[in-house]
């Protein structure tokens, strides 16, 4: 009988810090610029230049740390971490070793045998590196300083997942709490949320760990999957034969979807890690907590809970509003100004999210604004314009955020609530269906169906359906 082997996961998860500035000095962090225009002498490490700590991301690395059950180091300081690598300007890095910032703590994730929570050793600041550019038609590497010095916290869960779906789960909540919490924008796609997954195998049942590896280069959920998937499918295979896993870092390439050897795994010796003379430890204080702990948001689970009871929607109805932090404040400006939390709902789970789909857009780049939507629905509910109109309608709003009553008006789509004309004109369909009219009054009472498509075509759509099937009826 062949061995069973359970997979053992943990993640390294690097998230770019949502500050105007850099951690140690005062240029932008926009993403984008010209290569090392966004540069001084402290983040291009230039002898005799002192670094300045950054507050805003020492209350950002407490909020993630409040939001994620962990207990906050009040006394803390930096590191250096000491390695050679051209995109490195001053040949290490500040970090967080000794006294990171945020220890011991953890989130509870939804797995398919119920709640599991997933550990946190810590959370620790420190700051991101350049960027090499590799030219292959000039045959030389160049250097982009514009990251180098971006804020990071580096979040590091415990060994504790030991799937792909638990692993996306952690990583999915964990995006969510630090978007809701305004602290990153958490875009895999753009590298301000990267992830890092650590994984060995064992024999099913067996306490000791095997030989870890650590892949990086994982830009999507897709990817993660993948990788985890052809890393235990290549450490087992290993095992299988006899053979080692060798502990190293390896790259993932998700076009070919396998990885290979990048380096020898490091352990924190090899870093000479030592305690970073040019700034002074970090004192944490109560009250400083506190301050941030009131200021900390609504964050998903609380408006779940909200949703349901304010607005009596449905769990479904709500789990989808809130998964992403832009629909959700949609969601609740539309309702406060329309007060039509289920209709508003609808909008946006219908239609928004299959127009989002075929464009292919984030909700983050959702760019309409509350108020046409709000319009749009009492347009709708006042019965000025139906609903095929309203998605025509919406479709506008949703690409150039028009005002939907001006552009009702000029476009003259109000629904005709001429009597006298609807009655004309049904007649005049009943004259030329004879066929349509023989089958209704012989009992096929679909038939009615076609009439109204037939006069809502002659009214152009401007009509109200339920009005013309009353006066169908009455004339037949």
């Amino acid at each position: 009988m062949s061995k069973q082997y359970e997979t053992v996961i943990g993640l390294e998860i690097h998230v770019e810090l949502a500050t105007k500035t850099k951690i140690f000095c005062s240029c932008s962090t926009e993403f984008g610029g010209k290569p090392n225009t966004h540069t001084c002498p402290v983040c291009t490490g230039m002898p005799g230049s002192l670094p300045v700590l950054n507050k805003q991301v020492v209350e950002y690395a407490i909020a993630v740390g409040l939001a994620t059950n962990c207990e906050i180091t009040q006394y803390c300081k930096f590191d250096r971490k000491n390695y050679f690598y051209p995109d490195n300007p001053q040949n290490y890095q500040i970090s967080q070793l000794y006294l990171p910032i945020c220890r011991n703590g953890g989130i509870e994730i939804d797995t398919p045998s119920g709640k599991k929570t997933i550990g946190i050793r810590e959370i620790h600041m420190e700051e991101d590196a350049g960027k090499l550019i590799h030219d292959e038609w000039e045959e030389c590497s160049l250097v982009d300083f514009n990251r180098s010095g971006v804020p990071l916290i580096e979040i590091v869960s415990k060994p504790d997942m030991r799937s792909a779906e638990e692993v996306i789960a952690y990583v999915d909540k964990l995006r969510l709490i630090i978007q809701y919490l305004g602290a990153s924008d958490c875009k895999l796609q753009e590298g301000s949320m990267r992830v890092d997954v650590n994984l060995s195998v064992r024999e099913l049942g067996s306490k000791e760990f095997g030989t870890r590896t650590e892949m990086k280069n994982l830009n999507s959920y897709k990817a993660i999957a993948r990788a985890i998937e052809a890393e235990k499918n290549r450490q087992i295979e290993l095992l299988e034969e006899g053979k080692e896993v060798i502990q190293e870092t390896r790259r993932w390439d998700d076009n070919k979807e396998t990885s290979y050897s990048m380096r020898s795994k490091e352990d924190a010796h090899d870093y000479r890690y030592f305690p970073e003379p040019d700034l002074v430890p970090i004192v944490i204080s109560d009250e400083w907590i506190e301050n941030i702990r009131k200021r900390q948001p609504e964050l998903r689970e609380e408006k779940l809970k909200r949703y349901k009871e304010q607005f009596n929607i449905p769990d479904y109805d709500a789990k989808i509003l809130t998964s992403s932090k832009k629909i959700a404040d949609i969601f609740e400006a539309t309702t406060a100004i329309c007060n039509k939390p289920k209709k508003v709902s609808n909008w946006l789970m219908g239609e928004t999210m299959r127009l989002m789909k075929e464009e292919g857009i984030e909700a983050e780049e959702l760019s309409f604004s509350p108020e046409n939507l709000a319009k749009l629905i009492e347009l709708v509910e006042e019965g000025a314009i139906n609903n095929s109109v309203a998605k025509e309608v919406f479709e506008i709003i949703f690409k150039e955020d028009i005002d939907p009553k001006k552009y009702v008006e000029e476009k003259g789509l109000k629904i005709v609530k001429d009597e006298g004309l609807l009655i004309k004109t049904i007649k005049e369909v009943i004259e030329e269906n004879p066929k349509s009219v023989e089958d209704y009054r012989g009992g096929k009472k679909k038939a009615i169906g076609f009439l109204v498509g037939q006069t809502m075509k002659k009214m152009k759509g401007k009509a109200d359906p339920s009005m013309i099937n009353k006066i169908l009826k009455e004339l037949l």
